[in-house]
């Protein structure tokens, strides 16, 4: 019985791992943080993530599909991160 060794399933393991964790200490900065613009870097943080995600299920099933929801998922998220931002702007400096 061999043991086959496949580099890429092995990153790709190691990968959903450390981004799982990564996203799992997004929530909870989510769920604590003091401040508003605590939570939207938070929520961007996620974002990233679930787009770095994506991009590893593109490499290992070879499918371009995934690359196109990652932009999609990019373009969504820095029009909104943008619109938060120039709210939060308005709230906090503009009293």
């Amino acid at each position: 019985m061999t043991l086959e060794f496949n580099i890429i399933e092995l990153a790709a393991g190691l990968v959903f791992g450390m981004i799982s964790l990564s996203m799992i200490l997004a929530f909870i900065r989510l769920i604590l943080g003091p401040t508003a613009p605590d939570r939207v870097l938070s929520l961007d943080l996620i974002a990233s993530l679930t787009i770095g995600i994506s991009i590893a299920l593109m490499i290992i099933s070879k499918q371009a599909v995934y690359l196109d929801i990652a932009v999609f998922i990019a373009l969504i998220v820095f029009i909104g991160t943008v619109a938060i931002s120039k709210f939060l702007k308005r709230r906090f400096y503009d009293q």
